[in-house]
C-alpha cells in the first residue's frame, strides 16, 4: 500500500502528498488504520486502495488511489462501491471527500455513484512547485 502511495505521489497530479514519500512511515500509518481500508490486488500486487476515515460525528471521509496502469478498468468503481457498502454496514450517514478540480475522471466516478458538489475551495493546496490548486468538496448521503 505504501509503495503504491509513493508511486502515485510521484505523478504529482492526483493526491495532495508530494514526493518523496517515507515508505516506512507510511507503512506504519496504513498498518494502524487497516481496518478502515479496502485494497484491490492483482497478481499479488496492490493496484488500488480506498480508506474511510470515520468521524465521531457519523460520517466518513474518503481517500482513494489506483495504480496508473489500472485506471479506467473498473478498479476505482469496485473500490468505491465496496467503501459505500462498508460505510452503510458501519451505520455512517454520509461519505465525503475533496478532489482536485482538474481530476475530471475522479469527479466523474464520484458523480456516477451519486456524490454531489458541496463546495469549491479556491487555491486550497500549495504544491511543492509553488502552484496553488483548487479542490471540490463532494458528498454522498447514505
Amino acid at each position: 500500500m505504501a509503495e503504491l502511495f509513493a508511486a502515485v505521489a510521484e505523478e504529482r497530479t492526483g493526491i495532495a502528498t508530494d514526493p518523496p514519500v517515507d515508505v516506512e512511515a507510511r507503512t506504519a500509518q496504513f498498518t494502524s488504520t487497516i481496518a478502515a481500508s479496502i485494497v484491490a490486488v492483482a497478481d499479488s500486487q496492490v493496484i488500488g486502495m480506498i480508506h474511510v476515515e470515520v468521524s465521531r460525528h457519523g460520517f466518513g471521509e474518503l481517500g482513494m488511489l489506483v495504480d496508473r496502469e489500472w485506471r479506467g478498468s473498473g478498479v476505482g468503481s469496485g473500490l468505491l462501491q465496496a467503501a459505500i457498502d462498508w460505510a452503510r454496514d458501519q451505520g455512517l450517514h454520509k461519505l465525503c471527500l475533496e478532489v482536485f478540480a482538474h481530476n475530471t475522471a475522479g469527479i466523474a466516478l464520484y458523480r456516477k455513484y451519486g456524490f454531489v458538489d458541496e463546495g469549491h475551495r479556491v487555491r486550497q493546496y500549495r504544491r511543492a512547485s509553488g502552484e496553488l490548486w483548487d479542490s471540490i468538496v463532494i458528498g454522498l448521503a447514505l
